[in-house]
């Protein structure tokens, strides 16, 4: 049996964990009233073992880490599946922390960078490749005629490591490649 509540803003959102057990709370971050953190925090206050998954519009790397940090079990986008929010309820119910796959990727390089080692060790081979060609002042078409790939692909290339190493631009990574003198 299912027993399912509603709240418009975040006083009813605490209002409604005093008046009954619940299993888990689904919790939007941007609540009318104060800020779904705010009250992710009272929540943990208040009933600490109580899971709490936020179902956010917002992408996870704009507020998973902190709504983690907070004391939330998981946290996933509105975007996501119907089936993917019964699975994390399910794996939350069962004491565990949920994470679409791909944040938990971005998480692990996270911690991999955070462990001391090179960030540019962290790249594929491919990637690494094209790190250098960028690096070395060679343009997206350039390198996708060298390497005999579209340019779009070169450009996702380009993307994941721009993320991977936390870069904006192509001057950060010549000068991360100068510095580490992986080119002259």
């Amino acid at each position: 049996m299912a027993v399912f509540g509603e709240a418009q803003n975040s006083q009813e959102v605490l209002e409604l964990i005093n008046k009954q057990d619940w299993d888990v709370i689904l919790l939007d971050i941007t609540l009318p009233g104060r800020g779904g953190l705010d009250v992710l925090k009272e929540i943990k206050q208040e009933r600490p073992h109580l899971p709490v998954l936020i179902l956010s519009m917002h992408p996870e790397d704009q507020y998973a880490v902190r709504a983690m940090k907070a004391g939330a079990a998981g946290y996933m986008t509105k975007e996501s599946a119907p089936q993917e929010l019964i699975r994390a309820i399910r794996h939350i119910l069962r004491g565990g922390k949920y994470v679409s796959s791909a944040f938990a990727e971005r998480l692990a390089f996270h911690l991999e960078t955070e462990s001391g080692k090179p960030t540019h060790e962290m790249l594929s081979d491919r990637e690494y490749q094209v790190m250098l060609m960028i690096a070395s002042g060679k343009t997206t078409s350039e390198i996708a005629g060298e390497m005999s790939l579209s340019v779009k692909t070169i450009s996702t290339y380009r993307g994941r490591i721009m993320e991977k190493m936390r870069m904006k631009s192509n001057v950060d990574l010549a000068s991360y490649a100068i510095r580490n003198r992986l080119i002259d």
